[in-house]
């Protein structure tokens, strides 16, 4: 059974409270239980955690090394600034794919630049909380094909 990590960064833990005309409506309760019934049917362990400290979220990626096969990750703000994050993602050199709730590309332009794109194997956004799925899906892929 391969073992994924989904990481938020911060305000995530305020999903369906925080801007649902964005975001969405659902809470990250909501979304973590979806994708519990994706990884049933897909052979996956998964492990959550968010924060909105910077520090935390780097060391469950440090944590990453050795224990997990893949990384699901919505850095939120962390995104556009935070070379730490991107830092440990490269070191770890675990297949991750990075995801965002709403389309990043269309929105204020201090948004537009994801300064972890470059290290992760793809980014999904735009599809509310699909986009986490469709993350799962694709990082499964991608790690089967590894096999």
């Amino acid at each position: 059974m391969k073992k994924i990590l989904i990481l938020n960064g911060p305000n995530i833990n305020m999903l369906g409270i925080r801007e649902p005309g964005v975001y969405g409506s659902q809470s990250l309760a909501n979304i973590e239980e979806n994708l519990n019934t994706i990884a049933e049917t897909l052979l996956l362990e998964l492990t959550f955690f968010q924060s909105n400290h910077e520090g935390e979220i780097i060391d469950q990626i440090h944590k990453a090394f050795g224990n997990m096969n893949g990384i699901l990750i919505n850095p939120a703000a962390f995104t556009h600034y935070s070379y730490a994050i991107r830092d440990a993602i490269s070191a770890v050199n675990i297949p991750t794919v990075e995801v965002h709730l709403s389309n990043i590309h269309q929105r204020e332009s201090f948004r537009h630049q994801s300064v972890t794109a470059p290290v992760v194997i793809g980014q999904i956004s735009g599809f509310g909380a699909y986009s986490y799925e469709l993350g799962l899906r694709a990082l499964h892929n991608k790690l089967i094909e590894k096999r």
